[in-house]
């Protein structure tokens, strides 16, 4: 009987002997390999971590302590050892999230969050911990990768702070170029280091030197200064215990035995610890090691065997902007590239290749990335920030207050722009058309093809008094929608057929067809629309009030928050312009949706075709009826006055 089958919780670990652990082990990387490859995941980074899971889970008794995680996409193996081995619908509707998730289990705390946050939630659970007595712990594990980030220094900075709040980071390393030193000598200097012995030897010994005269501080000083060179030349702790927090590792990531040992002490310690983890992204799984690229980060449905693709599609919108900034650089020599830790997922590797000297990763820190854009555009160059549309929710303040305030001509590609799915609430990129609304000058495109992504990048790096955004969606682009003609900068798409059209149709980026399929719903009817796309849909066109006032009827589409998106901004520069037009806007509704693929969540929020001729047609039949009856009430109170 596979050992797997018999975990139903992390305590049935308590009876296995390493032997067994080390079979656990290798079970569960089959599992993976065999669960993903139907469904598509995180695979890479959960082979790297299923010892580490194991002797956390063995160390720590969750759901009492606290195991978090920073974003969650390495939990595959966290939620195997928590009781939940079905991966048939991983990351499917009604299926296993991709991430931790509060409503799988009681072992998830941290939903799906973006990276770096997981210090300062273990800071502040750490504090409730400590000022309600309570004697539970709390694990946090964060990749070498999110400590680039900001936010993570910032709660480093203010966990040093507290030396007796207990808190236990776990550094999970899997950098494949670091050479770390491991032996038996650092793992003791390590057990002396988060000895509380050792500490009360140390302050003994202070006291005792301070009161020597003399000589007594002198050398003090140089023994303490020993000590430190001494661990700094067999470790790389030194920034660490600068910031006063104790250092235990390298750890070998993939040595259970080593593992807990580490863990153990550290959680004995009564104080904030550092646990340093090395370990392999994609162990176990050659196609995996054998990517170069991001040793198989996420897959979609493979075969196990080779991992290759079970099947490809068309181009995706990703790829087609990666070609034209390749274009671009050829063109421009003040053309430079940013990215946050995304190279290859944002399309930007082919620019990098190209033009290595004019990309930069400034790693997890999307806030720095574009206050560097700021004075990259401010030196004479034209910044393009690709980054994923959920993650400029964390440059906010500094798109307003560094790049618009300054005026600097910095271009903002925003992939993953709208409903992406699967990988849940935190990863929709549903909010990037409503918060920028509010940053004055800023323009932004909503490509509706692989075309306008073109033309419509073009546009944007010609600006260079201004933020420019372009914004696109997830997975494969369609074919090409044309226009059949222009008013003012928008796009007609399709003509009404009449002098007097009821509906003016307003499409926002990639949900093009969509709309002219509600144009053709609308049509069987007996309703005529008039259909278009704004390409810029923010500043509003000023032929749009215009347009509007030559139609009973104003709906928007949006793949983007109803709450102050596109539909909003439109229905404020109408009443602006005096048009007394109705408008109903559809888009996004303001909460988190579960996990699902695109078209499920569409067809959940109503965002569909029919779910939105259905209305438009109720609209507009309701709008008949009132004028109707506003047509007998004049004929009889002329009647009355005859």
């Amino acid at each position: 009987m596979p050992l797997l089958t018999r975990i139903r919780g992390p305590r049935d670990l308590d009876r296995l002997s390493l032997e067994e652990l080390d079979q656990l082990a290798e079970e569960i990387r089959t599992f993976l390999v065999d669960a993903v490859s139907k469904t598509g995941g995180h695979l890479g980074p959960n082979l790297g971590v299923v010892e580490l899971t194991i002797a956390l889970h063995r160390v720590f008794h969750s759901p009492k302590d606290k195991v978090l995680w920073d974003t969650g996409h390495q939990s595959y193996v966290h939620k195997l050892l928590t009781g939940r081995q079905d991966f048939s619908r991983l990351k499917m509707k009604g299926g296993l999230s991709g991430y931790p998730s509060q409503a799988e289990s009681e072992h998830d705390i941290i939903e799906n969050s973006h990276a770096s946050t997981v210090l300062g939630w273990a800071d502040g659970i750490a504090k409730a911990n400590q000022l309600l007595g309570r004697d539970s712990h709390v694990a946090a594990v964060i990749g070498d990768g999110a400590l680039t980030g900001g936010m993570a220094w910032e709660a480093l900075n203010n966990i040093a702070d507290a030396k007796d709040r207990p808190l236990v980071i776990v550094v999970n390393d899997n950098e494949r170029s670091y050479s770390p030193t491991i032996g038996g000598l650092a793992n003791h200097l390590a057990t002396l280091r988060t000895t509380d012995g050792y500490e009360r030897f140390l302050a003994r010994t202070k006291d005792l030197l301070e009161r020597t005269p003399v000589v007594g501080q002198a050398l003090y000083d140089t023994l303490h200064g020993a000590k430190k060179g001494l661990k700094d030349f067999i470790a790389p702790q030194g920034m660490f215990e600068d910031l006063g927090l104790k250092y235990v590792g390298p750890i070998d990531g993939h040595d259970i035995e080593a593992l807990e040992s580490a863990l153990s002490r550290a959680k004995r310690f009564n104080g904030p610890v550092i646990v340093h983890c090395l370990t392999e992204k994609g162990r176990g799984y050659q196609p995996a090691l054998q990517d170069e690229a991001d040793r198989f980060h996420a897959v979609g449905k493979i075969h196990p065997d080779t991992g290759l693709p079970i099947f490809t599609s068309g181009a995706d919108w990703t790829s087609v902007f990666g070609e034209e900034m390749v274009k671009l650089g050829e063109e421009r020599d003040d053309i430079v590239a940013i990215t946050a830790a995304m190279l290859h997922p944002v399309g930007l590797d082919k620019f990098a290749k190209r033009f290595p000297e004019r990309v930069f990763d400034v790693g997890i820190a999307e806030q720095h990335g574009a206050v560097s854009a700021a004075g990259l555009a401010t030196g004479g160059l034209h910044p393009v920030f690709a980054v994923y549309a959920t993650f400029l929710n964390r440059a906010f303040d500094q798109v307003l207050m560094d790049v618009a305030l300054h005026k600097c001509g910095v271009t903002f590609v925003l992939d993953r722009a709208g409903v992406t799915g699967t990988d849940g609430p935190s990863h929709n990129g549903m909010w990037d058309m409503s918060i920028l609304q509010v940053v004055p000058g800023l323009r932004l495109a909503a490509p509706r093809d692989a075309d306008q992504v073109r033309k419509q990048l073009r546009e944007a790096v010609a600006v260079d008094d201004a933020p420019t955004v372009v914004r696109f969606s997830k997975g494969a682009v369609g074919p090409a929608v044309p226009a059949v003609g222009r008013v003012g900068g928008m796009d007609v798409l399709r003509e009404p057929g009449t002098d007097t059209p009821d509906v003016l149709l307003v499409s926002v980026g990639a949900l093009a067809p969509m709309c002219l399929e509600i144009a053709d719903l609308l049509r069987k009817q007996g309703i005529s629309t008039t259909v278009v796309d704004p390409r810029w849909v923010k500043p509003v066109d000023e032929a749009m009030a215009p347009l509007a006032e030559r139609h009973r009827v104003v709906v928007t589409v949006e793949d983007n928050s109803r709450v102050g998106g596109v539909g909003s901004a439109i229905a404020q520069a109408l009443r602006d312009a005096g048009v007394d037009v109705p408008l109903r806007d559809f888009g996004i509704p303001p909460r988190f949706l579960d996990h699902a693929s695109r078209a499920e969540v569409l067809a959940e929020i109503g965002l569909t075709a029919p779910d939105i001729a259905r209305q438009v047609t109720g609209l507009v039949a309701k709008l008949d009826g009132r004028y109707e009856r506003t047509a007998a009430d004049v004929g009889q109170v002329e009647a009355a006055r005859d």
